[in-house]
């Protein structure tokens, strides 16, 4: 592959940082990179392949010349730079939420719909999907392949690296203050989130239904093309600084059982089987935080609905919930 010219808007947070990492440590071939962030974070200096460069404001020349767009600074943000970018000529490969149910614009996750790459002609946009959903649908996809998905419940555990680094700092504040007795006061959740559960991601509809809760019942639908796919659960945020637990129940149109699930799920690409309950092996986020794979395991017989499977699907968010994800859709535009 021939050098290309990336941009990288949102630089500085959390998931843009993991991206240049991401760029860097699987030899993305990269000609000439651009940071690029908001004015208050413009002047910065990021680190890739040894050079420190230093961060560019986001602005309308910003992306002229550019081959590839790589976009995690929020959805407004997006919805203003993004068809900019694509009207200069960059494929824009976008983090945010804001590109993802539009019927022009491709939802990927590699191992399961790489071809709808090409739809990207339409607008030049590419969506990331919502990193919740993409390591529920990096370890059902192959399962349906199989035995025909019909049903998912899901419900996710989720780390504080999701809502970014002042999550990572309210968590770290908070636990010290409980620790020693003391108030404090959560800037970030509506409520103190260490050594607390909040069911509460996103904001909720008239039905109680949270944003993050359709993120998982639409984006599913969209990624693995099964429209009418049921799809139910609860997010929760936990008090833990990186990784996302699910626990995910999955009815399918024939029998399909644990054993054929296991060695299904072991010749998956981007999965790690990790299932002897017996012996206390089984996913946990402390050994997923930093890998690539998602890791499955309690693969068992569901106790309440018939042709169903439970399981335990942990993932780092950051890695393939994000950046990851992300560098692997411009693999394939590369």
């Amino acid at each position: 592959m021939s050098g290309r010219r990336v941009a990288v808007l949102g630089a500085t947070g959390l998931v843009g940082r993991e991206m240049l990492y991401t760029l860097e440590q699987r030899n993305f071939p990269v000609s000439e990179l651009i940071p690029l962030a908001s004015p208050r974070s413009a002047g910065k200096k990021v680190v890739f392949n040894g050079e420190e460069i230093t961060v560019q404001a986001v602005g309308e020349d910003s992306f002229k010349g550019v081959d590839i767009a790589l976009f995690s600074a929020g959805g407004k943000t997006s919805k203003q730079w993004a068809p900019v970018a694509a009207a200069s000529g960059a494929v824009v490969i976008d983090n945010s939420s804001a590109w993802r149910m539009d019927p022009e614009v491709p939802l990927i996750v590699p191992e399961i719909n790489a071809a709808d790459v090409s739809m990207a002609k339409n607008k030049g946009i590419i969506a990331n999907p919502n990193c919740s959903t993409i390591q529920a649908v990096v370890v059902l996809y192959p399962l349906h392949q199989a035995a025909g998905l019909k049903y998912i419940n899901i419900s996710t555990y989720q780390s504080v690296a999701g809502t970014g680094k002042a999550a990572i700092e309210s968590l770290r504040d908070g636990a010290k203050a409980a620790i020693k007795g003391e108030e404090y006061k959560d800037d970030v959740y509506p409520h103190s989130i260490a050594f607390n559960l909040l069911p509460h991601i996103g904001a909720f509809d008239d039905e109680g239904i949270s944003e993050e809760e359709w993120k998982m019942v639409n984006e599913s639908r969209k990624i693995m093309h099964i429209p009418d796919l049921r799809v139910s659960g609860i997010t929760v945020r936990v008090p833990i600084f990186r990784c996302h637990g699910e626990s995910v129940t999955a009815q399918f149109e024939r029998p399909l059982s644990p054993a054929e699930a296991r060695e299904i799920l072991s010749r998956a690409p981007g999965v790690v089987v990790r299932d002897d309950p017996k012996n206390a092996e089984y996913p946990l986020p402390v050994d997923t935080a930093g890998k690539d794979d998602v890791c499955v395991g309690r693969i068992r017989r569901d106790t309440g609905l018939d042709n169903a499977l439970a399981m335990w699907v942990v993932g780092d968010n950051l890695r393939k919930g994000a950046a990851l994800n992300a560098v692997q859709i411009a693999e394939k535009l590369a």
